[in-house]
């Protein structure tokens, strides 16, 4: 399904042959990546689990984002609420307006299922991007404090500054939904 289409950008679902595409240049920019994390998007997106988004530039893969209807990660699994999972665009088509169009079309298709969603973005530098993105869009922490290992990270307890290291955010929505 096509879910936005311009000129530049193409916003659709994720096709199996996307996967090793995504892996290839996420490896080829120095990121650590796996294509059994693509396929289980896929799995989830064939299982009904999942609404799994690829954004092209100019015929050419640039990013993805996911939206699980009623997610069983964070602070907000299990309430009936959607989260925003696995958000990136490749560093050469950053800058494009491409990551906020998938966040446009991902909270589009959040909004079919409830009127606020969420998602967990990481505390090191290199989440420095998304971390801006999601503030200028509106997303305000839950108060539930950061989170590591999917679990909350009590004071003064240790923690790695690693991916793991996830703070949760929620946004109203205003919009109307992605007919599907």
């Amino acid at each position: 399904m096509i879910y936005y289409q311009d000129q530049d950008i193409l916003v659709r679902d994720l096709q199996p042959e996307d996967a090793q595409i995504i892996t290839d240049e996420e490896i080829a920019q120095g990121w650590q990546a796996d294509i059994e994390k693509y396929r289980m998007r896929l799995r989830h997106q064939a299982e009904g689990k999942a609404t799994t988004l690829v954004a092209e530039y100019r015929h050419h893969i640039a990013g993805y984002i996911n939206v699980y209807p009623n997610s069983e990660w964070g602070s907000f699994a299990y309430k009936g609420y959607p989260e925003i999972v696995d958000f990136g665009v490749l560093e050469k088509y950053r800058c494009k307006g491409i990551g906020s169009k998938l966040m446009d079309v991902a909270e589009q298709v959040a909004a079919g299922y409830a009127d606020t969603v969420y998602l967990g973005v990481g505390m090191h530098s290199g989440y420095g991007s998304a971390q801006r993105l999601y503030v200028k869009r509106g997303y305000i922490p839950d108060g539930t404090g950061v989170w590591y290992l999917e679990e909350v990270c009590e004071p003064y307890t240790d923690c790695k500054n690693d991916d793991d290291l996830v703070l949760y955010l929620s946004k109203k929505l205003t919009h109307s939904p992605v007919k599907k």
